[in-house]
């Protein structure tokens, strides 16, 4: 075996991708495999995405924001090494892991922070920006990234329309006449995986509200205020995200971007693969080693390790996941590309104590696995 290539995603709560792929690296050295490894830490547009484009070279930029209840917190963005390119991981400023469990409230919650991210980066001059979704405790329709970027919506009396979710029913007039018009030569590209639109059953309110805090109610309240918002984005503005394919990422922010900056959505993974060459780097591998914190049906719909796992089968390259959960059919990820799952934990331990022991674990199933592809030399 000549080249492994390393590219796990993050484990959450544990692990980011960088560390991920450390530990594996590590685990197999100890192993004493011959054979060279390459790090490409991964991730599909959600947390990690930040730092899993600049594993490739570039510069963190931070800064101070508000986080989703309008609190300052510290994020970044990033600048890659071509000068041009931006990097903002929406949920360094609006994500769920932002929040404790008894603050999750997507009526109030906004992507007002993620507006900041995104005003810094056009400010560097920057003339592409990847804006990565996923991780969203927020359901607003981008409403709060909006209005940092100089959009006013404005109730009935001309008053400005409060953040969150809650409040889109009361939306009368989306003035866009703040916006900067650097806008429209920037290069967007929203990085996700997910197809839901922003409304209706496969919607934003109803399939990802829930995960967010939301109960039926909360549900019911967030769907019309999506649809009366975008609605009134449609009449006064003429375009139509309501049902755009990928426009509910991140509780229909990617529509709210659409609408007005533009841009495109693409695969998140693949756009991480494609940055960092990783078709150049199959050509020289014999296996790819992905994984994540938790396998289960989600990634079997394009996430992350299946993405790596898709791409490398094409090429006659086997791929190995290690994770820390498997909650997914076996032989559906087996069609799906992936050669083998192994488990990372190897006796009954509670949750908290899997999360704390993860780098050991995670470099302990590298060993295992380093001996058992020693067999075949």
């Amino acid at each position: 075996m000549k080249m492994i290539l390393i590219a796990p995603g993050a484990f959450k709560h544990s692990l980011t991708a960088v560390a991920a792929a450390a530990a594996i690296d590590r685990g197999l050295r100890r192993s004493g495999l011959a054979a060279d490894t390459v790090r490409l830490p991964i991730a599909d547009g959600g947390n990690g995405t930040l730092d899993a484009f600049l594993a490739g070279g570039g510069r963190r930029v931070p800064l101070s924001v508000q986080d989703p209840l309008g609190r300052p917190v510290q994020a970044a963005f990033g600048l890659l090494d071509d000068g041009q390119t931006a990097v903002v991981e929406m949920a360094l400023a609006s994500g769920l892991e932002l929040l404790r469990p008894g603050e999750l409230n997507p009526l109030v919650a906004s992507t007002y922070g993620t507006g900041q991210l995104l005003r810094a980066a056009l400010e560097t001059g920057a003339r592409r920006i990847i804006v990565g979704m996923g991780g969203s405790a927020t359901v607003d329709g981008g409403a709060g990234c909006l209005q940092a970027l100089g959009v006013r919506l404005l109730d009935a009396y001309g008053r400005d329309v409060p953040r969150g979710g809650g409040a889109l029913g009361s939306v009368a007039a989306v003035d866009a006449a703040g916006l900067d018009p650097r806008w429209r030569e920037v290069e967007l590209i929203i990085a996700s995986d997910v197809e839901n639109p922003a409304v209706g059953a496969a919607g934003a309110a109803a399939v990802f509200g829930p995960q967010k805090g939301a109960g039926p109610h909360e549900v019911r309240v967030l769907e019309s205020g999506l649809r009366h918002f975008f609605g009134r984005v449609s009449e006064q503005h003429g375009v139509d995200v309501r049902e755009t394919r990928g426009g509910g990422a991140a509780g229909a922010l990617a529509a709210g971007l659409l609408a007005f900056l533009g841009g495109r959505i693409e695969s998140g993974i693949d756009l991480i693969l494609d940055e960092r060459g990783f078709d150049r780097l199959l050509e020289r591998a014999d296996l790819v080693i992905t994984g994540e914190g938790r396998m289960d049906e989600q990634t079997i719909f394009g996430k992350g390790p299946i993405g790596v796992a898709r791409r490398a089968a094409a090429r006659g390259v086997p791929t190995v996941a290690l994770v820390g959960g498997l909650l997914a059919d076996d032989e559906q990820l087996h069609e799906a590309g992936l050669q083998a799952v192994l488990s990372i934990v190897t006796e009954p331990m509670t949750l908290e104590a899997a999360l704390r022991r993860a780098p050991e674990l995670l470099e302990r199933a590298a060993l295992r696995l380093g001996y058992l592809l020693a067999i075949n030399r």
